[in-house]
C-alpha cells in the first residue's frame, strides 16, 4: 500500500500496473483520479467492462467519470486491448459444454451481456442442450 500511495508524489513518465477488474474498488481508484486529467496519461484496459462501471463508462469514452463521489474530466487517452481475458470464448464454452451434453441437465450461462449470452444459448441449443437459460439481472433460480 505505500508503494503505492509513494507513486503519486513521482514527477516523469511511468507505467501504473493496476489490478484488473471493473475499476470500481481498490488502489486503481487512486491512481484513476490522480492522472484520469492528465492528456500525457494513457489509460490502458486490456478486459471486459461490465455495463455501469468506471471502467466501461472509460471504455465508453465520457467525458466525465465520477471518482470517490467527485466528478473528474477525463482528459487521458483511453485504449482497449480485447484479448487478454482468462475467460473461455464462445467456441470454448460451447465446446466444453457439449461435450457434457448426456451428463448436464440445465445449463445456466450467468455472465456476459445479453446478446452474445443469447447467441451462445442458441449454439448451445443447436448442439443438443435443450434446456439453457439466460437469467435476468438480479433474477433468482431456484435449483
Amino acid at each position: 500500500v505505500d508503494e503505492s500511495k509513494a507513486i503519486n508524489d513521482k514527477k516523469g513518465p511511468m507505467v501504473i500496473i493496476s489490478a484488473s477488474g471493473m475499476a470500481e474498488t481498490g488502489r486503481v481508484l487512486h491512481h484513476l483520479r490522480n492522472n484520469i486529467g492528465n492528456p500525457r496519461t494513457t489509460v490502458l484496459i486490456v478486459s471486459w467492462q461490465a455495463p455501469n462501471t468506471l471502467g466501461r463508462r472509460l471504455v465508453e469514452k465520457e467525458r466525465t467519470v465520477r471518482i470517490f463521489g467527485e466528478e473528474h474530466a477525463v482528459k487521458a487517452s483511453v485504449e482497449v486491448i480485447n484479448g487478454y481475458s482468462a475467460h473461455a470464448d464462445q467456441a470454448g464454452l460451447s465446446e466444453w459444454a457439449l461435450a457434457l451434453k448426456g451428463r448436464l441437465k440445465k445449463v445456466f450461462l450467468v455472465h456476459g451481456e445479453p446478446d452474445p449470452a443469447n447467441t451462445l444459448a442458441a449454439k448451445l441449443r443447436e448442439g443438443g442442450l435443450t434446456d439453457v437459460y439466460y437469467p435476468k439481472l438480479h433474477e433468482s433460480v431456484t435449483l
